[in-house]
């Protein structure tokens, strides 16, 4: 592969997932309500979180000098710019992300979506597409009804945008029904999912457990592949949502031939899902290799979910994009053709020592080529703009 497909077209549905530190600036124009839910949790309070839209604006468009590569940009519906009205998420429409949709188009990004189901009062109780009581359930259908709308007004202005819905349902111990909140889910995303949407790319994204919702989660990977499989959309991935000893790399030639496509979201798990910043690590590269040796790249979408506010949040995003980028041009520029020759012919010894070769290859020098052809910082240069954009920019909010 070209290094300008590296660089283009090949990593275009690249995404950045945003901060879930800015979850309170987000949130300015929501009535009050709880800030975390459904056991999404970060912890630290390093200086200069961004508290507009504006200023997360400002802050990736600083991390963006740094990421070698095209970019997308994900948005939860809880970044609606709402002119200081309260609007409630149901009530949500395209004109309360215009903003986002205008500086996507300048800078040449995409904008996918997600419908926000948590950090809500009417999430509070761990519920919501499955909620038993109607009322709050239909709440959460138009809410994500209005997501799948504004992700389709995305797609008309910057092309195709995903858009992924992830809810929190589950229990905290010992439950009883399974079945029931299972059946309410499968209807609820029926319903969501009845209006076409040219423009749209769905997928659906199960979870292991959440904090306060150890015991049972609605939306578990099987329920959504074999969902996903029967109404024709995607699936997403996520790397810190499943136990940490399974391998997700294994699941792309088992689920690419049935169900596309797969939206993976590269985090990483610390003894749980916690969404630490992805770095060049074993997982994530086992997750590239198997992509790209598997031929399935074209069935796949590529983003990012990882938070931190115990560092620098702008370096976050750099470290973490940087390290997804890094282990696709690694797993390209394996011998992947060579070794599965020596596999088919019986050559077990050919099939190691290629593998092994790859240890020996200029990787580095070929990632630093490719920095220098997006006009970014290689190596640990890109430090010292991040400390130049906090000394100025973010000293200047605290």
């Amino acid at each position: 592969m070209k290094l300008e497909q590296f660089l283009g077209n090949e990593t275009k549905r690249n995404s950045a997932s945003s901060d879930v530190q800015n979850y309170a600036a987000a949130r300015l124009e929501e009535r009050e309500g709880p800030v975390a839910s459904g056991g999404v949790q970060a912890t630290g309070n390093y200086p200069g979180s961004a508290r507009t839209g504006d200023e997360i604006r400002q802050d990736f468009e600083q991390a963006a000098r740094l990421i070698p590569g095209a970019l997308r940009f994900n948005l939860h519906a809880m970044y609606a710019e709402t002119g200081g009205k309260s609007v409630e998420r149901d009530e949500l429409t395209p004109e309360h992300f215009g903003t986002w949709v205008q500086w996507c188009e300048d800078n040449g990004w995409g904008l996918d979506f997600n419908p926000t189901c948590f950090a809500h009062p009417l999430a509070a109780d761990g519920m919501t597409l499955s909620h038993p009581d109607d009322a709050v359930r239909q709440f959460w259908v138009r809410h994500c009804l209005a997501s799948r709308q504004i992700a389709e007004s995305f797609g008309q202005k910057l092309g195709p945008a995903t858009c992924n819905i992830w809810i929190p349902d589950g229990g905290k111990d010992a439950t009883v029904d399974r079945a029931g909140p299972r059946q309410r889910l499968i209807e609820s995303l029926d319903a969501v999912l009845e209006p076409n949407f040219p423009e749209v790319i769905d997928t659906v994204e199960s979870k292991l457990f959440g904090i306060g919702l150890e015991d049972y989660t609605v939306g578990s990977h099987e329920l959504y592949l074999l969902y996903a499989a029967s109404r024709g959309i995607g699936v997403c991935f996520d790397l810190g949502h499943y136990h940490l000893t399974e391998s997700i790399a294994d699941k792309i030639s088992a689920t690419v031939p049935f169900v596309t496509p797969v939206l993976l979201h590269i985090s990483r798990g610390v003894r749980w899902d916690s969404d630490h910043v992805p770095l060049f690590s074993d997982e994530v590269r086992a997750v590239c290799d198997e992509a790209v040796r598997s031929g399935m790249l074209g069935g796949i979408l590529w983003a990012t979910d990882f938070f931190d506010a115990s560092i620098n949040r702008v370096a976050a995003w750099v470290i973490g994009v940087r390290a997804v980028r890094k282990a696709l041009l690694y797993a390209l520029l394996a011998p992947w053709e060579l070794a599965m020759e020596a596999e088919r012919s019986g050559d077990g010894a050919a099939k190691l020592a290629l593998r092994e070769l790859r240890a020996e290859l200029p990787f580095g020098a070929v990632w630093e080529y490719a920095c220098q052809q997006a006009d970014v910082p290689s190596g640990l240069a890109w430090l010292a703009e991040i400390k130049r954009y906090e000394q100025t920019i973010l000293a200047d909010r605290c």
